[in-house]
């Protein structure tokens, strides 16, 4: 094996619109990524794949992606394999890859996150979806994603009396940057009081505090520096820190329910890795499923204390042009949440900011940033910081 190579660079990125695909295959959608992403990177060829999807086995009936994917993208033979954690499966499908080229195990690797929602409808996407909590102590007692999110919302509530239309920041800033975004799902700005007049949709939460589940596929190739083609001329992003922190699965079973200590520990261990600190940071794209979610990353990563993450939602903070901008392209709020697909379009926005080709959401002079994909309710978190 080779010895631990420090350049470890993003080589190629593609995405599809997030949406609802209802007439493309999920093998077709997935290619529909991978093969901008390779022609990205110079034509660069893996030798080893990760997908990250969590529905697919159930939605969509489909198990061995790695052989599926590797085989429609023209990349047959190459050692292909799922990596499955919930909604966090795209971060740690980045981290394999990492994990992969940084070792020396590989010179070029690819990342991949594809997911096909839409493939199951009703009452049974809600069953799927619990499957990312636990089956025994949680989804058994009638608890989903959503649910838990309003009742964790609501000793958020109790616990530090919050103001609340403090919060329709969250969703206005990810809407605004998500109207200059081709590939998000709702790339149109709020209007003016649009988040006091919502409709409620779980508990405390209304809908302009949750991610729409979607569709979509994204992918990166990931390279040794000495790797690259002579010829390739993008500007190079370089994986500093990466980490995977997992928590108890139960809400329950954590000291504090509204502390997501995963999430802290992911963010500390990538930044240690990195050599630099959280406010080093020129953005940040979280993982904001929730308006609850937006602000305990936010306290995870430690720009608020306990309870405080709220403040920070206003454009002057969290703007592109804020302190700490997020959500750059409109988070999972606005771009959409395709699930396992989620962190992989993180990584892809990431880069286009690093690399300067974000166009009119560009933060400005960005240099380095820090991507985090969350796992149902940080019970597996994912961290990654990125430079230019």
């Amino acid at each position: 094996m080779k010895p631990m190579h420090s350049e470890v660079i993003i080589a190629g990125i593609g995405q599809t619109p997030v949406g609802e695909h209802w007439g493309i295959p999920l093998r077709e959608l997935a290619a529909q990524a991978i093969l901008p992403a390779l022609k990205d990177s110079g034509e660069l060829r893996p030798q080893v794949i990760y997908i990250g999807n969590m529905l697919a086995p159930s939605a969509s009936r489909q198990n061995n992606l790695g052989a599926l994917l590797a085989e429609d993208a023209g990349l047959l033979h190459a050692e292909g394999v799922t990596v499955e954690a919930a909604d966090s499966s795209g971060g740690a499908a980045l981290r394999m890859a990492y994990l992969a080229v940084a070792s020396g195990a590989a010179e070029v690797a690819m990342a991949i996150g594809v997911e096909k929602f839409t493939d199951v409808i009703g009452p049974e996407s809600e069953a799927y979806l619990s499957q990312m909590l636990d089956a025994d102590f949680e989804a058994a007692q009638g608890l989903t994603p959503l649910s838990l999110a309003g009742l964790l919302f609501h000793r958020y509530w109790h616990e530090y009396a919050p103001d609340r239309q403090a919060f329709a920041g969250f969703p206005e800033v990810a809407h605004q940057n998500a109207a200059t975004n081709p590939n998000a799902m709702y790339p149109k700005a709020m209007r003016p009081g649009a988040y006091a007049r919502a409709a409620e949709a779980a508990e405390v939460l209304n809908l302009f505090d949750v991610a729409p589940y979607a569709d979509g596929a994204a992918a990166v190739v990931i390279a040794r520096g000495d790797a690259l083609d002579q010829g390739w001329d993008k500007p190079p992003v370089r994986i500093l820190g990466s980490s995977l922190v997992t928590d108890t699965l139960s809400i329950h079973d954590r000291p504090s329910p509204l502390v997501w200590d995963a999430a802290r520990l992911s963010i500390e261990r990538a930044c240690r890795k990195a050599g630099v600190m959280p406010k080093d940071m020129d953005f940040f794209e979280y993982h904001d499923a929730t308006s609850l979610h937006a602000a305990l990353s936010l306290e995870a990563a430690g720009y608020a204390s306990e309870g405080q993450g709220w403040m920070l939602a206003k454009p002057d903070v969290i703007g592109l042009q804020g302190q700490i901008p997020v959500a750059t392209f409109g988070g999972l709020k606005a771009r959409g949440h395709p699930l396992g697909a989620t962190g992989i379009y993180q990584a892809v926005e990431a880069t286009l900011q690093l690399r300067g080709d974000a166009g009119v959401n560009q933060v400005p002079n960005a240099k380095i940033g820090l991507i985090q994909n969350l796992g149902g309710m940080a019970a597996t978190a994912v961290a990654h910081v990125l430079s230019r």
